[in-house]
């Protein structure tokens, strides 16, 4: 029987299976002004770490790059977000061709979503992700092959 592990309000198992993660995630781990948010992005990118199951995107990091040095409430030097970067760059990438924007916008047209959301949508398709990992969809929502799953909700 695989190990199960906890994360706020939900079992999840890490230990197989691909979680693609979406930006929001990975700028709470970083970002220890977001309170709540920050304790449980460490656990839950601590344990994609552990059992090598997180996957992101060009998209993703490039989000996250801006957030770090320039949105959150203490940004960081483009050099120390480089080296958070060069880490998450050994995950799996999705890298957004134009195969997968054309997707992306025939998801958002199918689904109503906004085009950003679309993009990682489709991103996480393509990785053959079972899950994404996001607060800005709809928490337990299927959308084609993918499961949404909110890790901050209890």
């Amino acid at each position: 029987m695989a190990q199960r592990e906890r994360f706020p309000g939900r079992e999840m198992n890490y230990t197989k299976g691909k979680f693609f993660v979406d930006t929001n995630l990975l700028v709470y781990a970083y970002d220890s002004s977001a309170g709540k948010k920050w304790k449980t992005s460490l656990e839950v990118l601590s344990l994609l770490w552990t059992h090598r199951t997180g996957v992101i995107s060009t998209q993703v990091i490039q989000e996250l790059f801006v957030s770090l040095t320039q949105k959150v409430k203490n940004p960081i030097r483009p050099e120390m977000a480089k080296e958070i970067i060069f880490d998450l760059v050994q995950w799996p990438l999705v890298v957004n061709d134009g195969k997968n924007i054309l997707r992306a916008i025939d998801l958002q047209i199918k689904y109503h979503l906004s085009f950003w959301d679309s993009l990682i949508l489709q991103a996480a398709i393509t990785s053959k992700s079972e899950f994404l990992l996001s607060e800005d969809f709809q928490d337990g929502q299927v959308i084609e092959s993918v499961t949404i799953v909110n890790p901050f909700l209890i």
